[in-house]
């Protein structure tokens, strides 16, 4: 990184060692910089309340921090922080520095941005795309955990600079671009245009704050209209709103998908077994025998999205397929676990909405693919879905009513408006017994420790909000997996 030196500032003698917004994960050299109310207000989030940073100043200076940006308005007049002028960076908007420094640090380094957005799935595609990219010998860049706001874009990308690292040590950047509302994917292809951008699904989330579907898509769909010239727009050919924003799109455009004709395909799909799918990948580069041993036909689609970045990169099938067969889920987003005790989990409860809980429930019965698996409980423990605006009573009746005719043997729901998930199952036919519901996370995770038996297929899902990983962590502390030896 260069020096940014300032003249009469001796601290900026020294390179900076990373960069930090929370004044507890300082490190001695990083660069803190310092969120002010006034900075989340004029951007977009969505809380009601927001911590000062610059309360923390002190505290980042005696973690060792080398020198903190702060917004100007909030330095000048306050006595406390003059004493550390020397080695304030004054501003006008934090974030809009934060941000402005990581887009510099991008058009230095100069390599391919690929953009990932979509109503669900952006963690699991932009890691198996990572992941494939390195089995082709390339070394990407990618989003921290699910970092993919206005904040956690550009700390992501100023990972370049981090550690040691230096932009030319990577070849590619795969980034998560999320939106809590409309014109954050705007913004954030401003930060970090993409060279090639993806969009995965648009489905009825966030709708506290869209006034429909037709407004989450148009959100989504300024992914593509940020995609540099001369760049590949990569869309879901199965979903007829994201299919649509080729028209938004003069340049090369790649479309991936199960059920309708597509660039990238798969093809003759078999379930061999919970959590493990066969398929023949087939691509504009030729074809191969692919496995992803991933739940859900959610997540063959987002293979499907790797799979057809790694194309627009001129990465062969065979290469892709290899590295799918090795793909791991992303943490709380569809891992399978097996038990000694003999009964197995799908534990994805990180996020949930009504598409991907019945892709998820679907899977569930699929797994149990011959006599003796059919013999086996598929059990679902869904928490409430958060944010699904005004209709969000009517959508959990609807997705009990649908996952009750997928044949579950039993369904619980978790808090709040899951009780309508439940009451949507009774009303198609599950009876009391199989379909409950708990008004806390602590009441289902103490009930299923109890109740699992040996067969069982059990899928947790949920929000991160409801906190439905404590029920995983109940039987995780009960039950030894399987090869444990405990």
């Amino acid at each position: 990184m260069p020096d940014s030196r300032q003249s009469g500032s001796p601290f900026f003698d020294n390179q900076l060692s990373g960069f930090s917004i929370d004044s507890r994960t300082v490190a001695p050299g990083d660069l803190f910089f310092a969120l002010a109310p006034e900075d989340y207000r004029r951007h977009f989030f969505t809380a009601k309340e927001f911590d000062d940073g610059h309360r923390f100043i002190p505290q980042a200076f005696e973690k060792g921090a080398a020198a903190v940006v702060a917004r100007r308005a909030r330095v000048e007049g306050d006595v406390e922080l003059q004493k550390y002028a020397d080695r304030l960076l004054l501003v006008e908007d934090v974030i809009d520095a934060l941000q402005t420094l990581a887009h510099e640090t991008l058009l230095a380094w100069g390599g391919r941005v690929v953009g990932i957005t979509g109503s669900a799935g952006k963690t699991t595609a932009k890691d198996l795309t990572a992941h494939v990219l390195a089995a082709a010998g390339l070394r990407a860049l990618k989003t921290q955990k699910n970092f993919n706001n206005e904040l956690g874009l550009a700390l992501s990308i100023l990972q370049m600079e981090s550690g040691g690292a230096r932009p030319e040590e990577f070849d590619a950047a795969v980034l998560e671009m999320g939106q809590s509302m409309l014109g954050e994917i705007r913004r954030l292809c401003e930060v970090a245009p993409p060279d090639i951008g993806v969009v995965l699904m648009v489905a009825p989330v966030h709708l506290e704050f869209f006034s429909s579907v037709e407004e989450i898509a148009e959100g989504k769909s300024q992914m593509i209209e940020g995609v540099e010239p001369g760049g590949v727009a990569v869309l879901n050919a199965d979903d007829p709103r994201v299919a649509a924003m080729r028209a938004k799109h003069e340049g090369r455009t790649v479309t991936f998908g199960i059920e309708n004709a597509a660039d990238v395909v798969a093809a003759d799909i078999e379930s061999t077994r919970l959590g493990l799918t066969r398929f023949r990948l087939i691509t504009p580069m030729g074809e191969a025998v692919a496995e992803l041993p991933l739940p859900g036909r959610h997540n063959l689609m987002n293979a499907l999205a790797a799979a057809s970045i790694a194309t627009c990169f001129g990465i062969e099938p065979r290469v892709i397929a290899g590295a799918l067969r090795t793909a791991q889920a992303s943490e709380m987003r569809g891992e399978v676990v097996d038990f000694a005790a003999g009964f197995s989990l799908i534990d994805d409860s990180y996020n949930s909405n009504p598409r991907s809980l019945l892709s998820m429930a679907r899977s569930l019965v699929e797994g149990r693919n011959d006599a003796e698996q059919k013999a086996r409980r598929a059990v679902v423990v869904a928490g409430e879905m958060l944010e699904l605006g005004d209709e969000a009573a009517a959508m959990h009746r609807e997705a009990g009513r649908e996952i009750a005719g997928l044949g579950v043997s039993v369904l619980w729901g978790v808090r709040g408006l899951a009780k309508e998930l439940i009451e949507g199952a009774r009303a198609a036919g599950m009876d009391e017994e199989s379909a409950r519901f708990f008004e806390t996370t602590d009441e289902a995770a103490s009930a299923l420790v109890a109740e699992v038996r040996a067969g069982d297929l059990v899928l947790v899902k949920g929000s991160r909000g409801v906190h439905t990983e404590r029920i995983v962590e109940a039987l995780r502390e009960k039950y030894p997996k399987t090869g444990d030896g405990s």
